[in-house]
């Protein structure tokens, strides 16, 4: 696979990128490619951007490069995903589980990666939406997680999960998060989840705070298809994310709907990446 046309995506408006950003741009023109800025990308920093191309996301580049953290990774890795389109990333943000190409030292992975010395790993996607009135009202891909949340509140909510039509059981608590693999090293390992191999074919299912101590997390085969029924809370109502994002408020009776997507992201890896080591490093295994 030949890289030729690079969408260079920098850390959601944020101007503090534009040095590495114009760095790395350089770089990649140096060596033949054209480079066109993505919609995440500050205003502030100049180049011809996708939009103003005149062609589709699909037509106007091969690869996304991400300049940022793991949040615009997943926000441009959920873009590419619908055009199947693979994306890499260059880490300016914390842990850096997605976007885990140092920035001070991108010049030998990008040119390992232009020679064709990479890996492109699959990741499954789950598809999430939620039911109002007897009617599906939107749907929304997750890279990493879909949660349903208590919000901003001290009060707990209750909801029942339904897996395939069969009922688990009702949960009262802060809320529920449901994972990807790749997800499952991000808020669901901080609700006590478990780490999954980021290749499995798995969902995991996190309550938040169960106030039934008995309630543990579930590794759920990933052709599962989730119900989640809003029943009650003090506050009448739940919120929904997906990959960190707002995405509805929801009342008694409502019922959020999740299941596998009929598509996955490509991230692409430099070959010697290490799944273990990466953990070893970004968890301070000792």
């Amino acid at each position: 696979m030949i890289f030729k046309s690079i969408g260079l995506f920098g850390r959601y408006q944020d101007a503090a990128v534009k040095t590495t950003l114009n760095h790395i741009r350089e770089h990649l023109e140096q060596r033949g490619c054209t480079v066109l800025l993505g919609d995440t990308t500050h205003q502030e920093i100049q180049g011809l951007r996708i939009g103003e191309s005149g062609q589709s996301l699909a037509e106007a580049i091969d690869l996304g490069v991400v300049v940022g953290g793991d949040g615009t990774m997943l926000h441009v890795a959920s873009a590419l995903a619908q055009v199947d389109l693979p994306v890499i990333g260059i880490n300016m943000g914390r842990l850096g589980f997605l976007t885990d190409i140092p920035a001070d030292g991108f010049a030998a992975d990008i040119d390992l990666m232009l020679a064709g010395d990479f890996e492109i790993e699959e990741r499954m996607m789950i598809k999430a939406g939620f039911v109002r009135q007897g009617e599906l009202q939107d749907e929304r891909l997750a890279l990493n997680d879909v949660v349903l949340s208590k919000g901003a509140t001290g009060k707990m909510i209750e909801f029942d999960t339904r897996v395939l039509g069969e009922t688990i059981g009702r949960t009262r608590g802060d809320g529920v998060i449901v994972a990807t693999p790749t997800g499952s090293t991000a808020y669901a390992l901080s609700a006590g989840g478990p780490i999954l191999h980021p290749l499995l074919p798995a969902i995991v299912l996190t309550p938040i705070c169960p106030h039934t101590l008995g309630q543990r997390p579930i590794v759920l085969d990933g052709h599962s298809e989730i119900e989640i029924e809003f029943v009650e809370s003090d506050n009448e109502r739940g919120y929904i994310f997906v990959d960190g994002l707002d995405f509805a408020e929801v009342q008694p009776g409502e019922v959020l709907r999740i299941t596998p997507a009929d598509r996955c992201a490509r991230l692409i890896r430099i070959k010697g990446h290490s799944h273990y080591k990466a953990l070893h490093s970004k968890l301070g295994w000792g």
